[in-house]
């Protein structure tokens, strides 16, 4: 069975969403959060300056750093672009699946959280960080992206194939199962900043977690081992092509995620890992 025009578009929003929180990840991890300092231009401009020289006289040139200038810049970018897919996946199901609430309006939902998101955004930069207001920015970024997959194991539970409905039905599982892991693991990197913040070693801080990061990495080996075994039923149940190609992106990337987790438990907290 093919894809609908509206299936294939709620997989790309989504997938587009998940990547714009890694994104996000990074920004945080490279401190590069406030690489802008104002919002929603860059330094006073909708293009970031070339130099250090070409910064308004209200800018502090201290405050100017390429590198974290451009990676919080491209995070904008990407959020915008995000925008514009959960708009177009609103009006697609408007065209294809007016009749239908749950999907309707939860895209709606969506939409409309998105524009507060971005609003919030904005008042991130605007409290400098604060970790009360980052926090509540990861929590909504969470919540869209769980309206946008349950739009999309909607969009496949409407079909009349009972194939297609068990498959999303153990997508949303795994899915659940991966949003408490990331729950597990934003803990985790929150207690690694308080104690980096007390003063304790990169290389210590860690282990100050306990149990907390031993919960966090078997759930890590949970997904992962949900993932191969979603990968094989896919294969095994001859589903759409779409969704078996889906299906080993995310599985190398919960590999990929595996080894960014030992890479910080045995190596380093490099920015770079910590995205994972």
């Amino acid at each position: 069975m093919r894809l609908t025009s509206f299936q294939r578009l709620a997989l790309w929003t989504t997938a587009a969403t998940y990547f714009l929180i890694l994104v996000g990840g990074l920004v945080r991890a490279s401190g590069a959060g406030l690489g802008c300092p104002d919002w929603p231009r860059c330094f006073g401009s909708w293009m970031p300056p070339a130099s250090a020289a070409d910064l308004p006289p209200q800018f502090d040139v201290a405050q100017f750093n390429p590198t974290l200038m451009w990676t919080e810049y491209l995070n904008r970018v990407l959020g915008v672009t995000v925008g514009f897919l959960i708009l177009a996946t609103t009006i697609s199901a408007w065209r294809h699946h007016r009749h239908q609430p749950r999907i309707l309006w939860t895209i709606v939902a969506a939409l409309l959280l998105t524009g507060f998101q971005g609003w919030l955004g904005g008042r991130v930069v605007a409290h400098e960080l604060a970790a009360w207001i980052v926090t509540v920015h990861m929590i909504v970024a969470l919540v869209i992206v769980q309206m946008l997959l349950f739009v999309t194991v909607e969009a496949f539970g409407n079909t009349e194939d009972r194939k297609l409905k068990a498959i999303g039905w153990a997508t949303f599982a795994l899915i659940v199962l991966t949003l408490v892991q990331v729950g597990f693991g934003t803990q985790v990197r929150g207690a690694v900043d308080t104690a980096l913040d007390a003063g304790v070693t990169r290389d210590l801080a860690l282990g100050t977690v306990g149990r907390l990061d031993v919960l966090h990495r078997d759930l890590a080996f949970a997904v992962l081992a949900g993932c191969a075994v979603l990968s094989i039923w896919l294969l095994s149940r001859r589903a759409p092509a779409a969704l078996i190609r889906w299906s080993l992106v995310v599985l190398s990337l919960s590999v990929l995620q595996v080894g960014l987790g030992a890479v910080m438990a045995y190596g380093s907290l490099l920015p770079a890992a910590q995205v994972g």
